[in-house]
């Protein structure tokens, strides 16, 4: 049974394409039936630049959904540990990025 619940956010950032590196501007996340990966459901995640329509698509486990967001929530507390408690100033709102 599928959900169509999605989840959007506006992100700032780059992504690897077909076409090579691009401006990204909106996250799509959804669980569903996947379109490549051979599971029944998996958690959907598409990477936008929204002007251009480019796109990155990733399709994963729920298990490994849950993983990557382990590593990244990791991968921030200590980058901002080591780089914010430094001073720096975070890139995201320096440039007037959507937040």
């Amino acid at each position: 049974m599928c959900s169509y619940i999605t989840e959007k956010a506006n992100i700032f950032g780059s992504a690897k394409g077909r076409s090579g590196w691009m401006a990204v501007d909106t996250a799509v996340v959804y669980y569903d039936h996947p379109t490549h990966v051979q599971l029944d459901h998996a958690l959907n995640i598409d990477i936008v630049n929204s002007r251009t329509h480019e796109r990155v698509a990733i399709e994963l486990s729920a298990a490994s959904a849950r993983e990557l967001v382990a590593r990244i929530q990791a991968a921030l507390d200590s980058g901002e540990a080591i780089h914010l408690g430094s001073g720096e100033a975070d890139p995201l709102f320096a440039t007037g990025a959507p937040a």
